[in-house]
């Protein structure tokens, strides 16, 4: 009985992971910080994040549709992208604002350039940076909560002088001004937490990027409170969970992820400490995003079995 061999093009060790099950990690890691902004800002909270949603989800539909294209709203992407804009501005941000924040996501930096997986740069990202530069009012009108009294408009932490002053728990708990999902630390660290667990993301990149921005900031300040006041200030803690991992503008090598997540701390660092904008951690994560080709080929890993040619050559002459 003649057997025929078939050999299977690379790679040969296949993941039952795919990106609907991926994204839906994700959606279940944005979960607490959902929660904790409802909790904090109120229930228009939870309306800001579902207009943002749908019009992700309805500007990818469209888009597909006029194109006659696949649709791939079932693969969750879009929804990732309307939560994760969402949560990057303020509960009080006007509705038809937030809207053009996700048509820029979708279909600008998304679909005009192939789609899922062929993005430069992460789309709520860049969706949050035109918000910031185009309605830079309604994105700085920062929303205080306090419990005794009712919510009042005032300064996020990274624009209080005296770091010193600022409580440690308030801000772990999310008791201070700010976007919706940067506030409450305890509800981002949930979220690592399962993304870490279900082997979703890798812990390389936020333990990176957080744990140099701490060291410089301790370097920088000699005080371990100003320190910890940096890293739990502003949005370096989301960012560095659900937006410095992101899959298509991170590096895939252990290597590469460090170098990534450290050169994020330098710049976050850089614009926060000598900068005059309070937006380091989105501008670093563009910038970085550009270098994320460079950093794949730099700290590419070597196939097993590979010699170099020129070890080869000499090898062979010396036969």
């Amino acid at each position: 009985m003649d057997t025929k061999l078939i050999v299977s093009a690379s790679p040969h060790v296949r993941s039952d992971e795919t990106t609907q099950s991926l994204m839906a990690n994700v959606i279940v890691a944005l979960c607490p910080c959902v929660v904790a902004s409802a909790i904090i800002f109120g229930v228009r909270a939870l309306l800001v994040t579902a207009v943002s949603v749908v019009a992700c989800v309805a500007f990818e539909w469209l888009y597909c549709k006029l194109l006659k294209r696949a649709n791939p709203i079932s693969d969750l992407s879009a929804v990732v992208t309307g939560i994760i804009l969402a949560m990057n501005v303020p509960v009080g941000m006007p509705i038809g604002q937030l809207i053009i924040g996700d048509l820029v996501a979708i279909i600008v930096v998304k679909q005009l350039f192939g789609g899922i997986g062929m993005n430069f740069a992460n789309p709520a990202l860049v969706g949050r940076i035109v918000l910031f530069i185009s309605f830079a009012g309604s994105m700085n009108k920062w929303v205080f909560p306090d419990a005794a009294v009712d919510q009042l408009s005032k300064a996020t932490p990274l624009a209080v002088a005296d770091p010193s002053k600022l409580s440690l728990l308030d801000l772990f708990m999310g008791i201070h001004g700010g976007v919706l999902g940067e506030t409450c630390a305890l509800a981002i660290v949930l979220g690592l937490v399962y993304l870490v667990a279900t082997k979703t993301i890798s812990i390389a990149i936020p333990a990176s990027y957080v744990g140099s921005v701490f060291v410089f900031y301790l370097i920088a300040t000699k005080d371990l409170h100003s320190a910890l006041v940096a890293v739990l200030s502003g949005g370096l803690l989301f960012g560095a969970v659900f937006m410095a991992t992101d899959y298509v503008t991170s590096p895939f090598t252990l290597k590469g992820k460090l170098v990534y997540g450290v050169c994020l701390g330098i710049v976050t660092f850089a614009i926060r400490y000598w900068g005059s904008y309070t937006e380091g951690v989105s501008f670093a994560l563009l910038f970085m995003n550009l270098w994320v080709p460079y950093i794949n080929d730099l700290t590419r890993q070597t196939p097993y079995g590979y010699v170099k040619p020129a070890k080869k050559a000499k090898e062979g002459a010396g036969k």
